[in-house]
C-alpha cells in the first residue's frame, strides 16, 4: 500500500482531524496564557510603583515623627519655653524691659 491510500482511510482522517482540533485548542490556550501573563506583569509593575510611593510617604512620615518627638522633648524644658516666650511673644521676667530692634 502506498502512503496515499493510508491518508485517505476514514480512521486516519479522523485522527488527523482530532490532532488538528487538539492543536487548535492548544494554540488558543497558549494565547490566553500569554495574554494573562502580560496583563499580570502590567499589574505587578503598577503595584511596584504604588509601593514605592507608599514607602516614600512612610519615610517622610517617620522623619516628621522624629522631628515632632524632638520638639516635644524640647518643649518639656522650662528654659526652652522661656526662650520661645521671649522671642515670639515679647514676654520676660518681672522687672525686665524688652528691647525690640528691627
Amino acid at each position: 500500500m502506498s502512503s496515499r491510500t493510508l491518508t485517505k482511510t476514514p480512521v486516519m482522517a479522523g485522527a488527523r482531524r482530532r490532532l488538528k482540533i487538539l492543536l487548535f485548542v492548544l494554540v488558543l490556550f497558549m494565547g490566553w496564557a500569554l495574554y494573562v501573563l502580560v496583563v499580570q506583569y502590567g499589574h505587578i509593575s503598577d503595584r511596584k510603583s504604588q509601593m514605592q510611593e507608599a514607602e516614600q510617604k512612610l519615610t517622610d512620615a517617620q522623619a516628621k515623627n522624629e522631628e515632632l518627638q524632638l520638639q516635644i522633648a524640647r518643649l518639656k524644658d522650662d528654659e526652652y519655653i522661656g526662650q520661645i516666650a521671649r522671642k515670639e511673644y515679647g514676654l520676660g521676667f518681672p522687672g525686665e524691659f524688652n528691647i525690640n530692634t528691627e
